[in-house]
């Protein structure tokens, strides 16, 4: 599990973007990665990044796409993993 610094949402929200576009990963894959909420990740890239660095939110916003255009294949995955584990 990695750890961010809470203090700092400038580099946070970079942390973040980076690692979403590194891994195409999910903003749940994120949250769970740095054990954070996931409506803190989401506000931090759709919300901050865009304030920090723009490129890179333009990239993250890429990904953000994909997940949503897909969501739909995965339909319940999480949840269904979820009631699995218990």
């Amino acid at each position: 599990m990695k750890t961010v610094h809470k203090d700092s949402i400038k580099e946070r929200c970079v942390i973040f973007a980076r690692h979403l576009i590194d891994n195409k990963s999910t903003v749940r894959a994120v949250a769970a990665d740095f054990n954070i909420s996931k409506s803190t990740v989401h506000k931090d890239i759709t919300q901050a990044l865009k304030k920090v660095d723009i490129g890179l939110y333009e990239q993250a916003k890429e990904v953000l796409e994909i997940n949503k255009k897909e969501r739909h294949i995965r339909g319940g995955e999480a949840t269904r993993r979820k009631y699995i584990l218990g």
